[in-house]
């Protein structure tokens, strides 16, 4: 059904993130950061944002890309991603690894560790270290 005249826009998209531009990536930011999210709540959330009618025409046609579904909630429509995150980021960091890295994770890995390694906290190399003898274990 179309945004105007449906209670609930369910069509699922199976589009890749690498369709949208930039401001579609930034409205995609918002809405995965908040779970759901008005056209204001989005609008509020972008820096430098265009005007309220250009951010619910982008928010449609993300509808329409099959990136974003809506209910209708009295007189505001609320939207969703139809792919979950964790689904979002794993396609975004293999299309990464095969772009950037020839496809191989541990020369993504070691690029992250040149980038991060001073930052790092005990925690989270104590969780990477667990999560590389976890990988051992399992044969990868």
């Amino acid at each position: 059904m179309s945004e105007r005249g449906g209670k609930d826009n369910s069509r699922r998209g199976t589009r890749e993130s690498s369709d949208l531009t930039r401001r579609e990536r930034q409205i995609m930011d918002v809405v995965y950061r908040l779970g759901e999210a008005t056209v204001a709540d989005v609008r509020d959330g972008i820096p430098d944002a265009s005007g309220y009618s250009a951010v619910r025409a982008l928010m449609r046609v993300l509808t329409e890309k099959g990136h974003l579904r809506f209910s209708q909630d009295g007189p505001r429509y609320v939207y969703r991603a139809t792919t979950p995150r964790t689904a979002a980021q794993a396609s975004a960091l293999e299309r990464v690894v095969t772009t950037f890295f020839d496809g191989s994770p541990s020369r993504a890995m070691a690029a992250l560790m040149d980038l991060s390694a001073a930052e790092l906290t005990a925690e989270e190399l104590d969780r990477l270290e667990s999560m590389i003898e976890h990988a051992r274990r399992e044969g990868r």
